[in-house]
């Protein structure tokens, strides 16, 4: 716990205590110990208000009821002990509770008035009780403002965990695909370079022109995690930056083609008129594209693929199947696949709709549904 805050509450309980004496002291004719206790118990217990609201409250109420009941007066130090404990439960304590607390701090006010010896001044009731109620609403308002923060605090917290997994998301999917064209391909180049030195230089070209491209993805991905310090950027790279937009299907043929580069038929199926898609889901269609394609390459072993983009009125469908053989059971099940399932929260967050599975007729097929006119599938 953090002492900071309990150790000013002790040195002003222990000023106001103070205050509370002298002023008693001043009183012609000086008053008794029992009054000096008595006042004491009005603002001492402020030195606990953070650990026992309503029982500090409770006991500054008695002691000023008892003050004025044993014919000292009304407030010994104005009663500012009570609108101290009645601004804290109003701060640590359900509304219900302060409702309560004030009504018997109303009370006790009526009561310490009733007792003076002039006559019962409704205005100096009246006053005291609106002071009351002003600790309450500050108090109130100060317990708003807190949890006001505390869900912003939450928020922004959620907001950096969402980022997060969407950093993640994007880097598996730029690693994960880009990766096994360079794997593939560094191994044919391997294979043949002794036998087929033409077909081993057009797999390092390939090899070279992935790397690229994924440099350039991962640098337009990371360069969003940049902060701007305000500083001078003297780095020469920093007029590098690659402001190029994040893919979408106007690259799905380069895609396509670096998939066939790697040793796998693609053909593609283009149903509908083609046009221009929001950022959200056509980024999202082109990572699912990639994700297929790369689980394709490698899962599928000897293989085939089919995409077919059918662009409907509303919605986008696409699909992509393969023709692949091997077994995909070491995977274990398809839903808690890391690929499938960043697909899967990549669609719905579109408000799309994904499924992934074994083809009617063999292999694998991976089919998803954006809504491409706004709203949810």
């Amino acid at each position: 716990m953090n002492l900071r805050p309990v150790l000013s509450d002790v040195l002003l309980a222990v000023v106001l205590t103070a205050l509370t004496a002298a002023t008693l002291a001043g009183i012609d004719g000086g008053a008794g110990w029992v009054a000096h206790l008595v006042a004491a118990l009005t603002v001492a217990p402020v030195a606990l208000r953070q650990w026992a609201p309503v029982l500090v409250m409770v006991v500054v109420v008695s002691a000023l009821a008892a003050f004025s009941l044993l014919g000292f007066g009304t407030f010994p130090n104005g009663g500012v002990g009570m609108l101290i404990g009645m601004f804290t439960v109003a701060t640590l304590r359900p509304r219900w509770v302060a409702a309560v607390v004030f009504l018997a701090a109303t009370v006790a006010e009526v009561f310490c008035f009733s007792t003076l010896p002039h006559p019962f001044a409704w205005a100096q009731v009246v006053q005291a009780v609106l002071v009351t109620l002003g600790a309450w609403v500050l108090g109130e308002s100060t317990r708003r403002w807190g949890e006001r923060t505390e869900r912003l605090a939450e928020k922004a917290a959620r907001a950096v965990a969402d980022e997060r997994v969407r950093i993640a998301r994007e880097l598996h999917d730029v690693v994960a695909h880009h990766m096994s064209v360079i794997s593939l391909q560094a191994g044919v180049a391997r294979y043949v370079l002794d036998t087929d030195l033409p077909t081993a230089r057009t797999a390092l070209d390939t090899v070279a022109g992935t790397s690229r491209e994924a440099l350039a993805e991962m640098r337009h991905l990371l360069d969003v995690l940049r902060v701007d310090t305000g500083a001078d950027d003297t780095d020469a790279d920093a007029d590098d930056t690659d402001l190029s937009p994040q893919p979408g299907l106007a690259m799905l043929d380069e895609l396509v083609e670096r998939t066939r580069g790697a040793g796998l038929p693609v053909e593609v199926v283009v149903t509908g008129e083609v046009r221009e898609l929001p950022p959200g889901p056509d980024l999202c269609a082109y990572r699912v594209a990639q994700e297929s394609l790369t689980n394709v390459l490698k899962h599928a072993g000897p293989a085939s693929a089919r995409v077919e983009l059918d662009y409907g009125e509303r919605t986008l469908t696409l699909r992509v199947t393969d023709d692949g053989t091997a077994s995909r059971s070491h995977r274990g099940p398809v839903a808690a696949s890391y690929g499938i399932r960043g697909m899967r929260e990549r669609a719905e967050l579109y408000g799309g709709v994904l499924d992934a599975g074994p083809g009617e007729h063999g292999g694998f097929a991976v089919s998803v549904r954006l809504p491409v006119s706004g709203g949810a599938l």
